[in-house]
């Protein structure tokens, strides 16, 4: 979840530092700080809150040191203060660190370092890695080895960034289950948790390895493994460059990606869906995935995933019902892990992850594999954890996607997952030539669907602006309505803070109706004619007890007259391949709230982009 970076090389640290986490924000953070080396001294200087008050901390200095590390904190151990941000140090000043991640021991050996006389300054579980650090440098008199030897005492996860002052020419960097990059300059290095930060810099880059290490110079940098034996890789290149994470003239990043999407699910597409030479579709084309043939004999398909993904997971579990007539287990990640799960070999198992870095759905991949499940992982990152410990990976190619609320990249994964529903649906013989045909056409017409509501985008706005004061927000649905109303709520609460919760709609009358009064705005999603009559009912008891009803429907005959007080409709598809469409009204009347509350959107309270801790 936190941004780090590090510097080595000519230039002014502070500098470089500060604008490196400045492309961090969008991760999500309550404090910032930098520890910079300069002359003899490393000079620390950290801040609770927005990036910009470190940078009012060090408007009047002058720091002249050119390497040093930065960070910017959420929370985990410890309120969001001046004290808890990071880097941290031991108790003289002479190191320095930031760290990602959670050390999992760290109350047994904080209180170890305590009977050696340590006094500790923060509440972190981070701290505890300074002092450790120097308990066994000043046993071995060697940085590397320090590090390497406090490393083995640690349970948990983290991306350690180390800056000592008898050492003024490099920093040492580890990396366990959380994401480091270094970017390689001329004559400097840059070192970060995500390429934004470097991407100003330098294109080329290494990845830091799962247990890896690195010792950055600014003429070189060294990798290691963890028993401290040389790693030798070439570097790799960043294909994407800035301009793809910059606003384009739009706002907030948040409404940049929601129009980005007629063209990211257009990428996804692209050399996926066959088409003959009079432009029909014909097949799904995965090149990723090898072996096909294990779909048909699979019995059941097993998708773990958190938050978003999850809710992209529960609408692949319909699709790939009713098209592939396949079982389907949907497992938020969190919990997968620690129920002793019913896994069979020949099940298929999908991890989804925005990031490739989400440390539940890296939990719940690794023990898929540890039972000998081949795992499927569909991402948007290249290079991330995700994709170098999945057996195949899907890339959902939506591009960068910095605001904490996703929206491209959730449409993107539900556009994978219906390809690879109606190729598992071809395989096994449930679905014919001409019914995969005519579904794969329907998906290659989305993108422009997509553009008709953008086009149509006031509607929303104009409603928003008449409910964004709303107390109680319920979104209903049924089947995959039911699906994309979980994303809908999500949305919604992410951005705005207003209270939102989605319920099949059949389960209003077993409760959630007695929440019903005048202050509740009720979305009905309704993609599905033959059930119409079902939600219209649904529509009716909430208005009459006082709620105020807005539909996102395909209907264009006045079905829902009388029951609602207002209705988006998008454009005609089936109601199996709907819910691409129905969730980007949502996603808008979620920007629109936020914006009429007066709230940033892009950087929503207590969230995180990456979340890479349990």
């Amino acid at each position: 979840m936190c941004g780090i970076v590090g510097y080595v090389g000519n230039k002014q640290a502070s500098s470089v530092l500060v604008n490196a986490l400045k492309k961090l924000e969008y991760r999500g953070y309550d404090s910032a700080g930098i520890a910079i080396l300069d002359g003899d001294d490393i000079l620390v200087r950290k801040a609770k809150g927005a990036l910009k008050f470190l940078e009012e901390k060090i408007a009047g200095e002058v720091i002249k040191g050119v390497i040093g590390i930065g960070h910017t904190r959420w929370a985990t151990h410890g309120e969001p203060s001046d004290v808890n941000a990071h880097p941290h140090t031991n108790i003289s000043g002479t190191i320095a660190i930031v760290h990602n991640g959670i050390i999992e021991n760290y109350a047994e050996l904080k209180a170890w370092l305590q009977n050696q006389g340590v006094v500790f300054r923060s509440q972190t579980d981070t701290e505890v890695l300074a002092h450790l650090i120097n308990y066994e440098y000043e046993k071995t008199g060697e940085l590397f080895q320090a590090v390497q030897a406090a490393l083995t005492r640690v349970e948990g996860s983290y991306a350690l960034g180390v800056l000592c002052k008898d050492y003024p020419d490099r920093l040492i960097w580890a990396r366990k289950e959380s994401p480091l990059v270094i970017g390689l300059g001329d004559g400097e290095n840059f070192i970060a948790s995500d390429v934004p930060a470097i991407l100003e810099h330098t294109r080329k880059v290494h990845y830091i390895q799962e247990k890896e290490m690195a010792v950055v110079y600014a003429d070189h940098v060294d990798l290691f493994n963890m028993n401290g034996e040389k790693v030798v890789r070439e570097p790799s290149t960043v294909e994407w460059d800035m301009e793809a994470a910059e606003k384009n003239g739009y706002p907030h990043f948040m409404v940049k990606e929601i129009h980005e999407q007629p063209r990211a699910l257009t990428d996804t597409m692209r050399g996926r869906i066959i088409k003959d030479e009079k432009g029909n579709c014909t097949d799904v084309n995965f090149e990723e995935i090898k072996n096909f043939d294990m779909w048909k004999k699979a019995r059941r398909v097993v998708i773990s995933a958190c938050g978003t993904a999850y809710h992209a997971g529960v609408v692949a579990k319909y699709a790939f019902e009713k098209l592939a007539r396949m079982s389907v287990d949907v497992d938020v990640a969190s919990e997968f892990r620690y129920r002793n799960p019913i896994l069979d070999k020949d099940d298929i198992f999908i991890v989804i992850s925005q990031s490739g870095e989400t440390a539940d759905t890296l939990s719940a991949l690794r023990l898929a594999k540890e039972r000998g499940l081949k795992v499927i992982a569909i991402t948007n990152v290249v290079g991330s954890t995700v994709t170098r410990e999945a057996d195949e990976v899907i890339y959902t190619l939506a591009g960068p996607e910095i605001a904490v609320a996703s929206t491209k990249a959730y449409t993107t994964q539900l556009m994978c997952l219906y390809m690879l529903a109606i190729k598992a649906g071809l395989l096994r013989g449930t679905l014919s030539e001409e019914e995969a045909n005519k579904y794969l056409s329907e998906l290659d017409s989305i993108p422009s669907k997509v553009q008709t509501i953008l086009d149509n985008k006031e509607v929303v706005q104009k409603f928003a602006s008449k409910q964004f004061n709303k107390d109680k927000i319920f979104y209903i649905g049924r089947q995959f309505d039911s699906a994309t109303s979980l994303e809908s709520a999500l949305k919604l609460k992410e951005v705005s803070y207003m209270h939102s919760e989605a319920f099949a709609a059949g389960e209003l009358k077993h409760g959630p109706i007695a929440l019903i009064d005048k202050q509740t705005l009720v979305v009905a999603i309704a993609s599905m004619p033959d059930l119409y009559d079902k939600i219209g009912s649904n529509m009716q008891e909430v208005r009459t007890r006082g709620a105020s009803v807005l539909v996102i429907t395909q209907d264009k005959t006045d079905a829902f007259a009388g029951k609602i007080d207002e209705a988006f409709v998008i454009p005609d598809c089936s109601e199996v391949t709907a819910s691409l469409l129905t969730i980007i009204p949502a996603q808008l009347f979620a920007y629109y709230c936020s914006i009429l509350r007066g709230i940033d959107p892009d950087k929503p309270r207590n969230l995180a982009k990456s979340v890479t801790v349990e």
